[in-house]
């Protein structure tokens, strides 16, 4: 009764932002005739397609694959022995982030496969910038968990470290959302595996040293 209760109290959202998710679906369905059979599903950094599937894959089981991830990281979160100290902010980042991954990607996709020539390259950063804001903005909010946050053996066992790790990477977070939406305007792809890898190394060193100084 109480694992049931726990669900029970994110039936709605779950099911709703499960239902977003697929939508794509019958978008992909209503656009079926203007699609080719093959459709581009991924671009390489000269913003041309250089990945392809079938129509199926790409109206039927993308969506679907995403849902399952949906479902996952939800029920993942659900589950966190200290899901109390989520903020509910950050729990609705949760819910909501594979949805709007879902929109995008496959709006994407359609758009192209319709004929309609896009710049994927400035769009996917724009919308990846604004996503490391909005997270940015919501790490400092969340207590110790183990699915949400930046969860190192040291801010697990430490509430001092993991709130000034939290602090420092929620302020990485919000650079690297703002180095993206430039990255898109002047297009300088040699720049995001640089971004990506500092947003991990940094807050892992920042909290080791941290941890080497008893904090």
């Amino acid at each position: 009764m109480k694992e049931e209760g726990k669900y029970q109290k994110y039936k709605s959202q779950i099911i709703i932002t499960s239902i977003i998710t697929l939508l794509p679906m019958l978008v992909g369905i209503l656009l079926w005739d203007k699609m080719p059979d093959k459709v581009a599903v991924h671009w390489g950094t000269d913003n041309q397609p250089n990945g392809w599937a079938s129509k199926s894959i790409a109206v039927f089981a993308m969506p679907f694959l995403l849902t399952i991830v949906q479902v996952f990281c939800v029920i993942m979160t659900l589950n966190d022995p200290k899901k109390q100290n989520i903020s509910a902010k950050m729990l609705r980042v949760v819910f909501w982030l594979v949805p709007i991954v879902s929109w995008i990607c496959c709006g994407m996709t359609y758009i192209w496969a319709a004929g309609i020539t896009v710049n994927v390259g400035m769009f996917a950063s724009l919308a990846i910038g604004i996503i490391f804001i909005v997270v940015g903005n919501y790490i400092p909010k969340s207590r110790q968990s183990y699915t949400v946050g930046i969860k190192l053996p040291w801010t697990l066992d430490s509430t001092e470290n993991w709130n000034r790790t939290s602090r420092f990477a929620g302020k990485l977070w919000i650079a690297a959302g703002l180095l993206f939406i430039v990255e898109g305007f002047v297009q300088w792809y040699g720049v995001i595996p640089a971004i990506i890898v500092l947003l991990l190394i940094l807050p892992t060193a920042y909290s080791f040293i941290l941890y080497q100084k008893g904090v």
